[in-house]
């Protein structure tokens, strides 16, 4: 038995999402979002990103991590901030000596909906079919279920 967690990074909403796999066979633990205060300085919800996940990785005691690669926004300053809310939960996953898997956003969706450019409402869609005992409320949060189920799905060929 394997406990991943999925990490869903953004500076406004993280989504992450714990479930257990072994062989073909997932379970869905519990998944969330944390919420840094939007009118906070950008350390401050940096640090906070670092703390809840920290905490996560304690009470939840994960053997994998996995997280999305921040994609090229249009806008590079959106995809700077966005790095930094990302290495801010790759950190606090590390410290713990936790490996950490990234996949890039088409390859997750690929691997859930067989669909690289599945849109939010599928990816939620086969969450809710893959795993009927989560109920994500929000995008990020089923994002994250996503990228846990992705990782059960193709970390077995990984070199």
């Amino acid at each position: 038995m394997k406990r991943i967690i999925g990490i869903d990074p953004g500076l406004v909403h993280t989504g992450w999402a714990v479930i257990e796999t072994a062989g073909s066979q997932r379970k869905y633990i519990s998944s969330g979002v944390i919420l840094p205060k939007k009118t906070d300085d950008l350390a401050v919800r940096l640090s906070c990103i670092f703390t809840e996940v920290s905490k996560l990785c304690e009470i939840w005691k994960p053997d994998e991590c996995s997280i999305e690669i921040t994609f090229s926004n249009k806008n590079p300053k959106t995809t700077l901030i966005l790095g930094h809310a990302r290495a801010s939960a790759m950190v606090a996953v590390s410290v713990l000596n936790i490996p950490i898997f990234e996949y890039e956003p088409n390859k997750i969706k690929k691997a859930i909906a067989a669909a690289g450019h599945a849109d939010k409402d599928q990816i939620y869609k086969m969450v809710k079919l893959l795993l009927p005992a989560a109920n994500p409320k929000t995008a990020d949060e089923s994002d994250a279920i996503a990228i846990a189920l992705a990782h059960s799905n193709m970390a077995k060929f990984k070199i």
